[in-house]
């Protein structure tokens, strides 16, 4: 059986109460818990691509790409704003997209924030 590994990188700090981590891999196969966005007052675009971006960092840290994400969950507090995180995920995935759940939800963990993006990735299991 493949041993549980904790993936960490400095673009992503680690949660506050340290209740939970970011990111964990065993074998082949990464879970990442939702990425939130850095900045809450951005807009819901730039909302995206941080957590877009926080993905990206730790699927590279556990040896694959974008390429690799399989899943994503995405929760947005205003469906309003799924054109906004469609075109971010666009810039992401240019190539086969993940299978992926959205969800609307009240609110947040944090006041300001608009989306929030879990993933699932497969190293090695994207195109080349």
């Amino acid at each position: 059986m493949d041993k549980i590994i904790q993936i960490t990188t400095p673009d992503v700090p680690e949660p506050e109460g340290n209740n939970f981590c970011n990111c964990l891999k065993t074998g082949s196969q990464v879970f990442m818990s939702g990425m939130i966005a850095t900045d809450p007052q951005a807009d819901p675009y730039n909302q995206s691509v941080s957590c877009l971006e926080k993905i990206k960092s730790l699927v590279e840290a556990a040896g694959g790409k974008m390429a690799d994400i399989v899943k994503i969950t995405v929760f947005l507090t205003d469906m309003a704003h799924r054109a906004e995180f469609s075109r971010a995920r666009a810039e992401f995935f240019p190539g086969r997209k993940p299978c992926s759940t959205l969800v609307g939800i009240s609110s947040l963990a944090r006041a300001g924030l608009v989306v929030e993006v879990e993933a699932i990735a497969i190293i090695g299991a994207g195109e080349e």
